[in-house]
This record gives C-alpha cells, sequence and structure tokens, in this order.
C-alpha cells in the first residue's frame, strides 16, 4: 500500500517524506537523491555564497531530478543580514514550486511567494507561532518538536505533546520535525496528526550527504544523549552534537556574567563548515539532534525511504491492525 495525505496530494511527492533544509549540507547532491527516491528534497538558499550562485545550485539540482524539490530560506535576526529579497528573487526567478521558510518574521517573503503560486512550508517550534503563520497565509507548518536539531525554541516541549497540540489547532496540513529517523517516527507523526515527516540529522548520515565520511560515522556512533544546548541564556537556544567546542560553549556559558562575545569564536559558522567538510570533529560546531540515538547506518537516500515507507506500511497494516481488539462472535 502507499501512504497518502493531504501533503503528498498538495505537492505531487511520493512519499511523505522531506529533507528539511541544512546549512553546508542542502546541496543538489542530497536534494536530488531525496526527490529521486519519492521524497521532498530541499537545497538550503544561504548555502550558496550569493542569489547567482544559488540560481546555478537550482540548475544543478534540475539536472539530476525530474522531480519536485524545494528550496529553504531561513530569516534570521543580524546587524549584517544577507541580502533576503535577492535570494527570494533568485527562487521565484528560477521558477521554484516550494519553498521552505524558517526564522524571524517571514511574512514579506512569505507574501511574495504566495504572490507567485509557491507552495510555503513554513518550520516553526509553537503553536502560536504556526498558528501565525496559517494566518499569514502559508500552506504547510513544519513543527519542530524540542528533540531537533538548530534552534528548538525557548518552551522546551517535545513532539510527543507538540505535535498534537498544533494539530488540535492548526487546520493547514502539518509536518512533524524533530527526533525522528525511522519508520516508527512516521506512524507516530501520522497517529498524532501530522501529514508526514521533516528530517535533517538523519539525512545527514546518509550516502549523498555532501559532507566528511567520519561526520556521517560520528553520528552513526553516538547516542541519544550525545547533544548540548548552547546560546540559552541568550534565548537563542540551539541544539547541537557534543564535541569539544560545544562543551567549551557550554562551560564558557556557565560563567558569571557570560556574554556572547565570550563564546563567539568557536561558533562561527565556518567552523562548522569546516568540520563538516574536513571530518575534523573539534573544528566547529555539528548541528544534530537527539535522533542520533536512532540512527545506525549509513544508507542511500534510496535505500533509506524505501525501508522507511516499507517498515511504516508494515507497521500499521500487520502490528497495529493485530493490536486493534475484536468482538469473537459466539459459535
Amino acid at each position: 500500500m502507499a501512504i497518502r495525505t493531504r501533503f503528498t496530494e498538495l505537492t505531487g511527492v511520493e512519499h511523505p517524506i522531506v529533507q528539511g533544509g541544512m546549512m553546508w549540507v542542502g546541496r543538489a547532491e542530497l536534494a536530488a537523491a531525496v526527490s529521486n527516491a519519492g521524497g521532498l528534497g530541499i537545497l538550503t538558499a544561504l548555502t550558496q555564497p550569493s542569489p547567482d550562485d544559488l540560481r546555478r545550485e537550482i540548475d544543478r539540482c534540475r539536472a539530476m531530478t525530474d522531480k519536485p524539490f524545494g528550496v529553504n530560506l531561513t530569516i534570521l535576526p543580524s546587524v549584517s543580514p544577507p541580502p533576503y529579497a535577492e535570494y527570494r528573487r533568485a527562487i521565484i526567478d528560477s521558477g521554484i514550486r516550494i519553498v521552505e521558510t524558517a526564522g524571524y518574521n517571514p511574512g514579506e517573503h512569505v507574501e511574495d511567494f504566495k504572490a507567485h503560486g509557491i507552495i510555503v512550508i513554513h518550520k516553526c517550534t509553537a503553536v502560536r507561532h504556526a498558528l501565525s503563520a496559517e494566518r499569514m497565509g502559508v500552506d504547510v507548518i513544519s513543527i519542530d518538536g524540542f528533540e531537533c536539531a538548530g534552534h528548538p525554541g525557548e518552551d522546551d516541549i517535545p513532539g510527543l505533546v507538540l505535535i498534537p497540540a498544533a494539530a488540535d489547532k492548526v487546520k493547514i496540513p502539518m509536518l512533524a520535525s524533530g527526533g525522528i529517523g525511522d519508520a516508527r517516527g512516521l506512524v507516530a507523526a501520522l497517529a498524532l496528526g501530522a501529514e508526514g515527516i521533516n528530517m535533517g540529522t538523519r539525512f545527514c548520515a546518509t550516502v549523498e550527504a555532501p559532507i566528511h565520511d567520519r561526520i556521517k560515522q560520528f553520528l552513526v556512533d553516538n547516542d541519544e544523549r550525545a547533544t548540548n544546548l548552547i546560546f540559552r541564556q541568550f534565548r537563542n537556544t540551539g541544539r547541537v552534537a557534543r564535541n569539544g567546542v560545544s562543551d567549551k560553549v557550554v562551560e564558557i556559558a556557565l560563567q558569571p556574567g557570560a556574554t556572547f562575545e565570550d563564546v563567539r569564536p568557536f561558533v562561527g559558522g565556518a567552523l562548522g563548515r569546516t568540520a563538516l567538510e574536513t571530518g575534523d570533529l573539534d573544528a566547529g560546531l555539528i548541528w544534530a539532534g537527539q535522533v542520533q540515538g536512532l540512527i545506525h547506518d549509513v544508507p542511500t537516500c534510496a535505500d533509506l525511504i524505501d525501508r522507511i515507507m516499507t517498515e511504516a506500511e508494515s507497521l500499521i497494516s500487520d502490528r497495529l491492525a493485530g493490536m486493534v481488539a475484536r468482538d469473537l462472535q459466539p459459535a
């Protein structure tokens, strides 16, 4: 059997599985592999140095797949922000039909994308933010539980509570994100009210992920305890893999009067990129979620998605269906 949801019907993808946008990781190799396997691959716009580089990366992805794929545009407050409007224009001009937005106040971007007929998925970490995005006109909510890599918000609500809490109020299709890496996560997400799943860390540990093999093996070797929460005192919490750098950042943050300037030398994005590309586990931050504890191999994207779908269908039709007690009629 196939699993059809409002999300697959809306986007035209075969399976309700999305590869979320990830800095330095969401490149054409990975996005195309996910899309070719029937999921929705996502390019990360700001991984590209300029809007013109993004245009070229979109063209490169199109040369690798004829299936739907999207682009992530994450908006973060900054003293010197990147030219978001120019990246947005590159996405629109390139004919992209699906965009994942995330971060701070995406209103003007959503409005422009919607004016050009683009399906907008907005990632958020709280029910109130999901409802705000729904009012803004987005088409899909990706609700991110506390287990996730990246920025889980400041409410600390895990997916088992956050997903159904959002499903109780959000009317548009919803993806479950954070802590999901296998068929059990997909089936649980569907049961909790989602229409699909969004995976980041799990797709980092695939053959096609454009990062060093030592990083992939690091994710396999780690368990669910191997993360650190950083930037808590700055109300910009981030979940990263536990390594020498993130341990140091946590240690500094515990000192009385610590400020962001004290940790800045350790947390630059360029350092994280070096770690991912060279395999130096202590070169910078490695963003990863608690789902590390469910990652046991490094398959191709096709094998991973096929495994998830096959096992999900078996869970639904066999294991769960077999648990439903039926009244026995007397002979």
